[in-house]
């Protein structure tokens, strides 16, 4: 099985990057489904049901989230209809949407279970991922060996712990959030796939996304600044996650990097 998860996707650029060249990258590829991080693919912030539709459309056959899941307002009219959108499993019990999902890539492909975490540390303070985890793995488990997790995390040490933390559980621990791919992808001991941050689908000449002299200027002075998403060329940050359809156990990953044409 053949998984590429595309780092988060960032307002108009970053969509339409991914319907230009996602249909030819599944196919080089040989992907067998694609899993996009969304939550800053409406202008930047959030995610409406449109820019969701054009994110199916391109090919993404999972959308997960983070800490900008609400703000868009709307989405809390779709959330709860979309089976294969989620949100971090571990805001509290009663939040609209889930935590994770299951799809089943082609016939004779066995399901792949995708969950959606969020770090603490900086960011909202919400569940504990990790016992969150433990409770969702053991029950996935149930279902299908392959388990893709999304960590939507700040600190570097919570999402290195999270990939040490589940190890030989699952196949992959994916770092979203802070939109600069690292390079420390590997094959952890007891065979999940790891990698800190996976990167950022969008405007390659930006500051994570946003226009360059809008962050500069709120470096100099302080004061606060409407975020407007930058333009121009593109980029593509993702991994392909190569699993063993028996033992659910990773095989390889590899970071993918793509320039709008």
């Amino acid at each position: 099985m053949k998984i590429l998860f595309l780092g988060d996707v960032v307002g108009r650029p970053g969509r339409k990057i991914v319907s230009d060249l996602l249909p030819r990258l599944v196919r080089s590829l040989e992907a067998d489904m694609v899993i996009a991080n969304g939550e800053n693919a409406a202008a930047g912030n959030g995610l409406t049901a449109e820019t969701a539709r054009e994110l199916y459309s391109s090919g993404v056959a999972v959308i997960t989230m983070g800490n900008h899941t609400w703000d868009k307002k709307e989405i809390f009219d779709f959330i709860d209809s979309d089976p294969h959108l989620i949100r971090p499993a571990n805001y509290p019990p009663g939040t609209p949407g889930r935590g994770w999902t299951l799809y089943e890539p082609k016939p004779g492909k066995p399901s792949v279970a995708v969950v959606n975490l969020m770090g603490r540390v900086f960011l909202h303070p919400i569940e504990c991922p990790f016992r969150m985890a433990d409770a969702l793995v053991e029950e996935v488990r149930k279902v299908t060996p392959i388990i893709i997790v999304d960590f939507h995390a700040e600190a570097t040490s919570e999402k290195i712990a999270m990939g040490w933390h589940l190890d030989g559980r699952v196949s992959a621990v994916v770092g979203t959030h802070t939109h600069v791919q690292t390079s420390d992808e590997r094959i952890l001991p007891q065979g999940t796939a790891y990698i800190t941050d996976v990167g950022m689908t969008g405007p390659r000449n930006s500051i994570l996304g946003i226009k360059p002299e809008i962050i500069l200027r709120k470096f100099l002075t302080q004061l606060p600044a409407r975020f407007e998403v930058a333009e121009g060329e593109a980029q593509i940050n993702a991994v392909l996650i190569t699993v063993d359809d028996r033992t659910g156990l990773a095989v390889e990953i590899c970071k993918i990097n793509r320039l709008s044409n």
